[in-house]
């Protein structure tokens, strides 16, 4: 049974600290008696310490998750051992994490949208983009988390 999960992006401030949010609100709609601990991470460390994207904030805001408790915060290598199942946003992320596993803890490791739903599709990263990305990547994280909540509640 999956007891705790991490999602993972570049660099913590779009991507992984929304699902983080987006994820805990759908368990706790879905399934609040069900206990995961959920954290992220990301694979670079140039914004550790740092808020969330205002963007992202801004977005989660209208739907009334708050992520501004959150900060940003590189994988370690103990979050590899900690943590049940490892979830990228992208293939970069994937290769990188991958690449970086102890290989007995490689198996955890899963594109997100993959593991959640089947789908082979990457999360785009919203950071360089302009007008709806973070919208879109909402979307796309609300999609994923239900199915990820079904699928973990399932097993």
């Amino acid at each position: 049974m999956v007891k705790s999960v991490l999602f993972v992006c570049m660099g913590n401030i779009c991507r992984s600290p929304m699902v983080e949010g987006v994820f805990k609100a759908e368990l706790e709609k879905s399934s609040p008696a069900m206990q995961v601990i959920v954290d992220s991470a990301g694979t670079g460390s140039w914004h550790e310490g740092n808020l969330p994207d205002p963007r992202a904030i801004k977005t989660m805001q209208r739907y009334d998750i708050d992520i501004t408790d959150q900060r940003s915060r590189p994988i370690n290598r103990r979050d590899y051992s900690d943590f049940d199942l490892i979830l990228a946003m992208d293939y970069d992320n994937l290769d990188m994490l991958i690449a970086n596993a102890p290989i007995e803890q490689q198996h955890k490791i899963h594109l997100f949208m993959d593991y959640a739903l089947g789908e082979e599709t990457p999360v785009p990263d919203p950071y360089y983009g302009e007008g709806d990305g973070f919208e879109i990547v909402y979307q796309m994280l609300v999609k994923g988390s239900v199915g990820l909540v079904e699928k973990l509640v399932a097993k």
